[in-house]
């Protein structure tokens, strides 16, 4: 069985990705905050949590969070569709101390937002970057000492500062007690994986670190090979939505006449964004009219236009074809209106790049005595 902790949480990716592949695993911890933001300041949090016991911690963190009058929509997807208790979830990552799980971790994954870091003097260790999410994901790293980790950021991570906040990221896992693998492609440094080279058809590039504990002498480990694509975005589609998803004339001729924010019918849609369904950003479908002529709700509400030679209809994609298109099964549960779940979906990781990469963390034999 595989003992999984993630920071930055989300809707599961990693979870989704081990049930995909039939591992046995349980959920030690899971831990987002839903994208709220605390009335109070943390160095006035950290006066009022100071002396206090773990508990007292927790409660008071929960409190303020309550206070924000806002809902967790993260936390309350998460649990309708894993198996967790409150008591396995933190609302915030600079109040989850590490130490209570130290050596009870199979599997660690996060990617914490990108931030600028300031560094003083010439080595950068893990008091410098004190006060980043970066910071606290190496913090729980270094507390938890978890077998395994995989570090998931956006591609302008590498750029980001001038390169600065990539070479600092490098040098902090390198401080780790951990043996770090960042892809190499001819060579050279190559971090990105895409996941329409691993079986979604989606332009989604991101940055992946694995880490494995030294003690553990695990040597290998390969990332996983890129495959040819062999399903396109109609694979993804339902059968029948509602006309609610279909665009009116002014929607139509956006889409249709701004590639630059908004692309359509395409075989592999871009990287899917947590805000892209609105204001007509993002990637569209088009429909003939005929594959629609006996729909009289959606002739009713879509304009019919001409789009590259045909007579047709676009729409969004629904939200189911949303977390599709990002892995997830169709047994994933529904359970908030489609604003949210766009973005959940959005800011997800792809389900099928972390199967691939736990398929080939396993191979090195990490959990063979678990």
């Amino acid at each position: 069985m595989i003992r999984l902790a993630t920071v930055f949480s989300g809707i599961g990716a990693i979870e989704s990705a081990l049930e995909y592949l039939n591992e046995d695993y349980k959920i030690v911890f899971a831990c987002d905050n839903g994208e709220r933001e605390l009335k109070k300041s943390y160095d006035e949090i950290d006066d009022l949590v100071e002396g206090k016991s773990e508990e007292e911690v927790q409660n008071i963190v929960n409190r303020l969070y309550r206070e924000t009058k806002k809902e967790n929509y993260v936390k309350q997807s998460y649990f309708a569709n894993y198996k967790i208790n409150d008591n396995q979830w933190f609302e915030d990552i600079k109040y989850l101390n590490g130490n209570l799980f130290e050596n009870e971790i199979d599997l660690f994954v996060g990617g914490s937002p990108c931030q600028s870091f300031s560094v003083n003097g010439k080595r950068a260790g893990l008091k410098d970057i004190r006060g980043t999410l970066f910071y606290e994901y190496c913090r729980i790293i270094n507390e938890s000492k978890p077998k395994v980790f995989i570090y998931e950021n956006v591609r302008g991570m590498l750029n980001h500062d001038k390169g600065n906040t990539w070479k600092v990221v490098k040098m902090i896992f390198n401080l780790l007690d951990y043996d770090i693998y960042i892809r190499q492609n001819d060579g050279k440094e190559d971090p990105i994986l895409n996941s329409k080279d691993y079986g979604i058809p989606q332009n989604r590039e991101r940055l992946y670190v694995v880490g494995f504990r030294k003690n553990l002498n695990i040597r290998g480990f390969e990332f996983p090979i890129a495959e040819e694509l062999s399903t396109r975005v109609n694979n993804y589609l339902e059968s029948k939505v509602n006309a609610q998803y279909y665009l009116k004339q002014k929607g139509f001729e956006f889409v249709t006449s701004n590639p630059s924010r908004a692309r359509v019918g395409n075989d592999i849609i871009g990287c899917q964004k947590a805000n892209q369904q609105f204001n007509w950003n993002g990637d569209f479908i088009f429909e003939p009219l005929e594959s629609i002529i006996d729909r009289h709700d959606v002739l009713e509400r879509a304009y019919v236009g001409n789009w590259k030679g045909q007579v047709g209809v676009c729409r969004k994609f629904t939200p189911r074809e949303c977390l599709r298109l990002m892995g997830f099964k169709d047994s994933f549960k529904i359970i908030h209106k489609d604003e949210i779940m766009y973005r959940q979906a959005g800011n997800s990781i792809v389900v099928n790049v972390l199967m691939r990469l736990v398929e080939s963390i396993k191979k090195t034999g990490v959990w063979d005595n678990d």
